[in-house]
């Protein structure tokens, strides 16, 4: 059951239509909102399945445009628009204009049909495409006071917990890192454009093509060459311990 049901004119409000549906969906999920165009599969009776998630919804909302009180359309018995704003009425469902652009004015009754005339003394809310961003925020927000039990659903998910394993495989010509878990904010180095392997986790590095063995708490290992121990440049490293050859390690 749809909580947010979407009412508007094709050709002068289907595309704000269509933005609010996107955001408000991106916000308190997809299930949450209904918009005919999206919501009704293919093979459905639509007068029914309009109506029914009318009386379902918590909240309509009636996209406004410049134009949409002048429409003929309006003052008759079998327009959609019309039926689904009486159908919110007389089931006690709150509607809320949402006025189009800078030139859509407060709605007024001389200018509506008499069934419709409520309509002017009901609050509504504004959308300009200079302020998107800030008006879909906001229009998000009311909706969240008037339906309190809409849940946000962009909360991200918490981070992994726990260190990162890795596998790998080719060649080690290049340079492998192996490192402890990080948490929080990372001020150490950032390793860009390299052409060997990573290793960012715990637990042992292998390497296949007859190199070495990196084994250690977690501190960091640097791999230059297959000799197992020598680094030609500016880094070096002496290791101690047996090679898997038994020979010493030096």
């Amino acid at each position: 059951m749809s909580k947010i049901f979407l009412n508007y004119r094709t050709g002068d409000g289907d595309q704000l239509a269509a933005t609010l549906a996107e955001a408000l969906r991106h916000r308190f999920g997809a299930h949450e909102v209904f918009r005919d165009g999206t919501s009704i599969r293919a093979g459905s009776a639509f007068p029914q399945e309009l109506l029914q998630a009318v009386r379902r919804s918590r909240v309509l909302l009636a996209v406004i445009g410049p134009h949409w009180a002048a429409a003929p359309q309006l003052r008759r018995a079998d327009d959609w628009v019309r039926r689904e704003l009486l159908e919110a009425e007389r089931c006690g469902i709150p509607v809320v204009p949402i006025l189009s652009g800078a030139a859509t004015r407060p709605l007024r009754k001389e200018q509506l049909p008499e069934e419709l005339a409520w309509l002017a003394d009901t609050q509504g809310l504004p959308f300009t495409p200079y302020r998107s961003t800030t008006d879909l925020a906001h229009i998000c927000d009311e909706l969240a006071q008037i339906v309190p039990d809409l849940t946000d659903d962009t909360v991200a998910p918490p981070p992994a917990q726990g260190g990162v394993h890795s596998s790998i495989t080719g060649g080690n010509q290049g340079t492998a890192v192996q490192g402890r878990d990080f948490s929080g904010d990372i001020a150490g180095t950032i390793y860009k454009g390299n052409n060997g392997p990573f290793h960012t986790g715990t637990g042992d590095q292998h390497f296949h093509h007859n190199s070495p063995r990196f084994t250690g708490d977690g501190g960091t290992f640097v791999a230059g060459t297959n000799n197992g121990g020598v680094n030609n440049g500016g880094v070096h490293n002496h290791y101690t311990g047996e090679r898997p050859d038994g020979e010493e390690r030096r």
